[in-house]
């Protein structure tokens, strides 16, 4: 089969926001507690987070992560991770049925964030707490000092202000399972009332409002819309969450679902343009997809788990081949709405439905997503170039047109390069690939990657971190073409360099 990418240097779709490549570390299963954090491990530094982890972290370049909740946030009083350690309460948390020990608070994930390089994405409790408590956490947070918040700050250790710039209100407040739950009114005014307080503590953060929990939901449309009403003048940004798993063993439908979540969030945009119409505003929300990643795998295994464990090892999917190629096809799918889709975060960041692997005192590992979700936040930076593309489909069982060749490129000024990502949807036939552009000239091929020829259940594990990319050289460049092969099932990067 033959396929086409066609692009052009003046027609692109956006810029890209860095905070497209974010990530998510909850207070749930060993996302935190034996993940990032572990001070009797070796390679631990003075505080107890894990220098191995923070490597791999670096490797990934997340500049934003979204924390400390999820659903854990709508049970959680942020004044118990604060202050002297020892003086810190163990409490249950409901939303996971475990014992949280506080060890870990907003002045130790500052600091971590800090040396991965990462800003924070802090989310306020609006399911048991409400617009007192979100101001005074932004206070403690953000205001220099003086004050009664921003002087506890300082006692605990931190002179200078943490200075979030991104907040989010709550978390899944649609959702049923959600402590706190709220019908679409009763949290937009909620949000709306408590966006209005925190922008009076500081008027230079970002805040980003709950959009439904996934497109199934039965509020979902409704709930935007109502929330929007009521909070559009006041936040900056709306949330959507959505994971995919391959519970049918159903190949083809699996690999498609990026058309899915492509629907969601053109769905999701022209909902908040109705409310600006009606509202007569000039004002743009763009989107926050703020949870997004396969999820499955350990359904069973959570199922069997028994409660008031600390850190116990919940949510640990093992990644095979195919999830990364459906990861790869999800990334595309963010570049290609990057004009709305300015916020992501891959949920989660380690251990916890993860890139990210840890043994507890023993070795790290990359699961299979880690190398496309790699691959994109480092080589897909600068700008979005509006794809034309030409391919064959095939029908499955959700979707009536699914092309075999999911692709876009990025073009970086800075470094004078044109980079492209590609998936082969096709089980049994390769793909002759043509990408044609106009305005730019071609240098050299810098490198060109592929994941390919492995078995799609296959997955990896300590010492044993089989699938991933490979070099190959198979690309050539005619005139304003480049030309290569793309293999059956395979994730592929090709990065050029232009004059």
């Amino acid at each position: 089969m033959k396929a086409k990418l066609k692009v052009q240097r003046h027609q692109e779709i956006s810029e890209i926001d860095a905070r497209l490549y974010g990530s998510f570390v909850e207070h749930l299963g060993r996302a935190v507690y034996n993940g990032i954090y572990e001070p009797t491990h070796q390679s631990s530094d003075s505080e107890g987070f894990r220098d191995d982890v923070k490597q791999l972290v670096k490797e990934l370049n997340v500049p934003l992560v979204r924390y400390p909740g999820g659903n854990f946030v709508s049970g959680y009083k942020w004044e118990d991770g604060v202050g002297p350690k020892e003086n810190r309460p163990r409490k249950l948390d409901l939303a996971w049925r475990t014992i949280e020990t506080n060890e870990v608070g907003v002045h130790e994930f500052a600091k971590w964030a800090k040396e991965v390089d990462a800003e924070v994405n802090m989310a306020v409790n609006l399911g048991t707490r409400g617009i007192e408590e979100a101001i005074e956490l932004l206070e403690y947070c953000n205001f220099e000092s003086g004050t009664y918040w921003s002087d506890l700050r300082k006692e605990h250790g931190t002179e200078e202000p943490f200075g979030f710039k991104t907040w989010c209100l709550g978390n899944e407040m649609d959702g049923p399972w959600q402590i706190g739950h709220k019908t679409a009114d009763e949290y937009g005014r909620l949000a709306a009332e408590t966006a209005k307080a925190m922008k009076l503590v500081d008027s230079t953060i970002d805040l980003v409002v709950c959009g439904s929990s996934s497109s199934t939901m039965p509020t979902f449309g409704d709930w935007e819309r109502i929330v929007l009403e009521h909070t559009y003048e006041y936040v900056d940004y709306l949330s959507l969450h959505c994971y995919y798993g391959n519970r049918d063993n159903d190949l083809e439908n699996y690999l498609a679902q990026s058309l899915d979540m492509d629907q969601f969030i053109k769905t999701v945009v022209s909902i908040c343009d109705y409310v600006k119409v009606k509202k007569g505003s000039d004002r743009k929300i763009n989107l926050s997809f703020d949870e997004w990643n396969v999820w499955y795998h350990s359904n069973d295994q959570d199922d069997a788990m028994e409660p008031w464990q600390v850190a116990p090892p919940l949510l640990e999917d093992i990644y095979n081949f195919e999830d990364a190629l459906l990861i790869g096809c999800l990334l595309i799918t963010l570049l290609k709405n990057s004009d709305r889709v300015k916020i992501a975060c891959l949920a989660q960041l380690v251990n916890v439905i993860a890139p990210i692997m840890t043994e507890n005192d023993g070795e790290t590992w990359k699961q299979t997503i880690f190398y496309p979700f790699m691959q994109v936040s480092n080589y897909g930076r600068g700008v979005v170039l509006t794809p034309s593309v030409e391919s064959e489909a095939y029908s499955a069982k959700g979707f009536k047109h699914v092309p075999y060749l999911e692709s876009i490129a990025t073009y970086n000024e800075e470094n004078n390069e044109l980079v492209v990502f590609a998936v082969n949807r096709s089980q049994d036939e390769a793909l002759e690939f043509i990408f044609e552009q106009e305005g730019f000239v071609f240098d050299s091929i810098i490198e060109e990657s592929t994941m390919e020829g492995f078995d799609i259940k296959a997955v990896n594990g300590v010492g044993a971190e089989v699938v991933k990319p490979s070099m190959v050289e198979k690309a050539k460049l005619e005139g304003t073409c480049l030309i290569t092969t793309l293999s059956p099932l395979s994730w592929n990067v090709i990065r050029i360099k232009v004059k």
